[in-house]
């Protein structure tokens, strides 16, 4: 997009496509993120309270929080009662809180790894079944291999156990 803007006839070209056409094209994006995003939760137990308790809020979460925070930055007395006197924290602070997919899924990971559920409830079993039907395992390490990672679970062998870790 940068190589775009700097050539003068493209970025004319972009900047003259009418609004709706970008809002359509904004919500046909949009809409295959939060398919796509849905589809991740294809192995997990929906009929399991824990697993519709951690959807259910985390969803709430970044939905509502990002208009709550927004109201607080927008209300000169709020914000003076949040500023901490570092003008860097405050505003990755507000970054965060305006961030509904941040809100959101900080708040997912920490409930999810917090409330107690078997690895049926979490998807980790079917999961499993599903990459061992997989049959070339070197392709597979090779598209899943992380060198960062790799280099630290020879060296700290207890990180094998994490399920985003190559065993």
């Amino acid at each position: 997009m940068l190589i775009i803007g700097v050539i003068g006839k493209i970025g004319v070209f972009f900047a003259s496509i009418p609004e709706p056409i970008i809002g359509g094209m904004y919500l046909v994006m949009f809409g295959i993120i939060a398919a796509v995003g849905i589809s991740n939760l294809q192995f997990v137990d929906l009929t399991s309270s824990r697993n519709v308790f951690i959807i259910g809020l985390s969803m709430y979460i970044g939905l509502v929080v990002p208009i709550w925070s927004e109201k607080i930055i927008t209300d000169p007395v709020a914000v003076k009662a949040m500023q901490t006197g570092n003008e860097e924290f405050d505003s990755l602070v507000a970054v965060i809180l305006t961030s509904g997919m941040i809100m959101g899924a900080v708040i997912a990971c920490f409930l999810d790894n917090t409330i107690p559920g078997t690895d049926e409830e979490r998807g980790m079993t079917s999961y499993k079944l599903a990459t061992k039907a997989v049959s070339d395992k070197k392709l597979l390490k090779e598209i899943y291999y992380e060198p960062l990672i790799e280099w630290a679970a020879v060296r700290a062998p207890i990180l094998r156990k994490l399920p985003f870790v190559n065993n």
